[in-house]
């Protein structure tokens, strides 16, 4: 069965892919891997640099017995996923880059990623990790997928949560966009607080080929805010490949 790897983002886990498990499992071997510090691996180190989180995730997979798959990744899950194609491009069939771009520093961001290091020190990572998650949503606390969210958040401890701002800060993937050979697709909600147009167009245009889908109405998470409409995006992309 072909394999479909979904990557979280900064203080996300694998609970946070659920409706995307119910609807993919029947037609592709799911994985979702909680990357180190998060979800349900939140009592290990996380690493401070984005390729050692693609390093990780690729070994988890290959553990799996898995050698090619398609591949998701989600907010700083996307600036992993790229590095997972550029140091292993013949294992990726198909890309989505999701609400993600191709430099770290995230300009444009709700607040700057000093900010939230001096918050994370100042308020605690369960704060911190509360208000950062309303911000993924357009209706912030009221959205009835925060809690998912937050709940995730919240595991991360001192050390995960300031290793992730450090790794997302010092990382560019903008040299190797035109080194991805793999069919792409950008997917991005246009009320977006985290992640500008401008980093979606760097993607979809320094990406030979790659195709754009922008989602109304939804900011940061959009398979939380509409499934449904994310789900059926993402299987006519994942079909094309068949």
């Amino acid at each position: 069965m072909r394999a479909l790897v979904f990557v979280h983002g900064y203080l996300g886990g694998s609970a946070q892919w659920a409706a995307q498990v119910a609807a993919f499992s029947p037609s592709f071997r799911v994985i979702t891997p909680d990357l180190p510090g998060y979800g349900c691996n939140c009592a290990m180190q996380a690493p401070a640099e984005i390729g050692a989180f693609a390093d990780y995730v690729l070994e988890q997979v290959r553990g799996m017995g898995v050698e090619r798959f398609d591949l998701v990744g989600h907010s700083m899950g996307g600036m992993i996923v790229q590095e997972m194609v550029a140091r292993a491009p013949q294992r990726v069939d198909r890309l989505v880059l999701y609400g993600t771009g191709p430099v770290g520093l995230l300009p444009g961001r709700f607040e700057t990623i000093d900010e939230s290091k001096r918050r994370v020190v100042e308020h605690g990572p369960e704060a911190t990790g509360r208000r950062i998650s309303a911000t993924w949503f357009l209706q912030r606390e009221q959205a009835a997928n925060y809690p998912v969210c937050a709940g995730l958040a919240v595991l991360a401890s001192p050390q995960a949560a300031l290793a992730g701002l450090s790794a997302m800060e010092s990382w560019s993937g903008e040299a190797a966009l035109e080194n991805i050979a793999s069919p792409t697709l950008v997917l991005w909600g246009d009320c977006d607080r985290t992640y500008m147009w401008d980093q979606q167009q760097k993607l979809w245009r320094g990406i030979d080929g790659a195709s754009l889908a922008v989602i109304p109405g939804c900011a940061h998470a959009v398979h939380l805010e509409k499934p449904q409409l994310f789900n059926a995006i993402l299987a006519d992309f994942l079909e094309a490949g068949r």
